[in-house]
């Protein structure tokens, strides 16, 4: 370190009386321009060209609000709703906040650190009782040369970790509106298969009184009349489980909008039955784009190549610039009057702790493998979601209109065994066993078009929500190439 005192006239000092130093900082100064850039080799990631199951490759692309394609304003009111008040969403933008500011925290390590302060002081001596007064103004700057990137990358880490905070609030706020769409059509279900119940049971009652009064008459025996009882008793069971369900569905879906468990939001009281949205599921490659929670993984892979090269130029040496401007009088009115300077260099050089340095970057670079199977994982497993659900929507849709034929035969077998019965050709059970056939077939048909809503709510969520472009877009969406900056 070297101090130079001004007193007002500029002075200069040669670094030529001093060789030995001058060799060191000639020697810093020509590895300045070297590139310390971690190259690591990108991942290998085989992306399929389209999608195994058939999607809809002509259906309009998907809005930014992309719930809206249910058709539903109930539904579009719940999710508004829940995005202004739930706490894990609230939580999730605090998150964001943070990383952010602590990515400005990081920037300032760019640029120069300027101190200012200002010091009075007033002595008496004990025994003269001479007084005097001193006063002293500095001022001091800072600043550390970035010669190998070390700075620009922490920049760089900071970033990418903010912008995997934002898409980790993204994949929240996906999760939240498909909780949300799944318990409104959860309790619209069990709305419907309690009104289902509630029928049943009025059915059922009358079904008892018919026989009683066959019984009366003879016409049929004491064990048909104790099935009919026994077939009312299980309705009214089974409508209690229902009336459960649905009261921890309510508490479930309630609690999503930061209110407490018993207060209950507006609901249907059956399933839509409206046409289903088509969706157009594009092409594999597309999801890196689309995925709020690939987008992190990518985010964070780049934040850990990033802090490879952290670690690597930490070992190289630093070179910091000081300067300091100071006076210091015994008068107040002459304060600026005797101006001190000081500036300095500094060299530190950790490279000397060369087993600590390759262990350190051994340890980042594992943390960076290590980023890369997550990610490749990850990207896996979306790929898969949206297989399943562009299969099981085909399959669905089979589903729904053997259910429907299904319940046709039933309605049309019950009312058969009901008019046997009648004309006394068969006991009660037989009418009895084709009431419960067409319950079944009731909520077969109502549990079909649940999972249908489901599935579709399931496709939108694996393809990432809508087709619009996150605000921070990454550009591995159109290249695979996560290895390289």
């Amino acid at each position: 370190m070297h101090s130079l005192a001004i007193d007002g006239k500029p002075t200069m000092i040669s670094i030529a009386r001093f060789p030995h130093r001058a060799a060191a900082w000639a020697a810093v100064v020509a590895l300045s321009g070297c590139a310390i850039s971690a190259k690591q080799p990108s991942p290998a990631i085989d992306m399929p060209a389209q999608w195994a199951s058939p999607g809809d490759t002509e259906a309009e692309p998907t809005p930014a609000q992309w719930w809206l394609s249910f058709n539903d304003p109930l539904l579009d009111r719940l999710i508004g709703d829940v995005l202004r008040t739930n706490n894990d969403l609230a939580a999730a933008a605090i998150r964001v906040y943070r990383a952010q500011l602590e990515a400005g925290l990081v920037d300032t390590n760019l640029t120069p650190s300027v101190a200012l302060g200002t010091n009075g002081s007033f002595t008496r001596t004990l025994d003269t009782h001479q007084m005097s007064r001193a006063s002293s103004i500095a001022g001091s700057l800072s600043y550390e040369l970035d010669l190998w990137g070390k700075l620009a990358a922490e920049r760089d880490a900071a970033r990418w970790a903010a912008e995997a905070t934002q898409a980790d609030r993204d994949t929240v706020q996906l999760a939240l509106i498909g909780t949300t769409a799944a318990l409104f059509w959860q309790v619209s279900y069990l709305n419907q298969q309690i009104a289902f119940g509630e029928s049943s049971i009025v059915y059922a009652e009358q079904t008892l009184a018919l026989v009683k009064s066959r019984y009366a008459a003879g016409a049929v025996s004491g064990l048909d009349m104790t099935q009919a009882e026994q077939n009312l008793s299980e309705q009214r069971a089974s409508l209690t489980q229902l009336i459960q369900q649905r009261t921890e569905n309510r508490n479930a879906l309630a609690i999503l909008f930061d209110g407490p468990p018993q207060a209950q939001g507006p609901e249907r009281d059956a399933l839509p039955d409206t046409p289903l949205p088509a969706v157009r599921a594009g092409v594999p490659a597309e999801l890196l784009g689309r995925r709020p929670d690939l987008r992190a993984a990518e985010f964070r892979l780049r934040e850990s190549l990033a802090n490879v090269d952290v670690t690597r130029t930490s070992f190289y040496p630093t070179l910091t610039l000081t300067g300091s401007l100071g006076t210091t009088s015994q008068n107040l009115t002459s304060l600026l009057q005797n101006p001190v300077a000081t500036l300095g260099a500094g060299l530190s050089l950790p490279f000397i702790q060369w087993n600590t340095m390759q262990l350190r970057i051994k340890v980042s670079k594992s943390e960076y493998e290590e980023a890369v199977v997550n990610f490749r994982q990850k990207l896996y497993g979306a790929l898969s979601e949206v297989e399943n659900a562009l299969s099981a929507r085909v399959q669905l849709e089979s589903e729904a209109t053997q259910r429907n034929l299904s319940l046709m035969q039933a309605q049309r077998a019950e009312t058969l065994a009901k008019a046997r019965f009648k004309a006394g050709a068969t006991g009660v059970q037989p009418w009895l066993d084709q009431q419960q056939r067409l319950r079944d077939a009731q909520s077969a048909q109502a549990l079909s078009q649940l999972n249908r809503l489901n599935n579709l709510m399931n496709l939108y969520k694996a393809l990432g929500g809508g087709d619009a472009a996150p605000p921070l877009a990454s550009s591995a969406s159109a290249s695979l190439t996560l290895g390289e900056r």
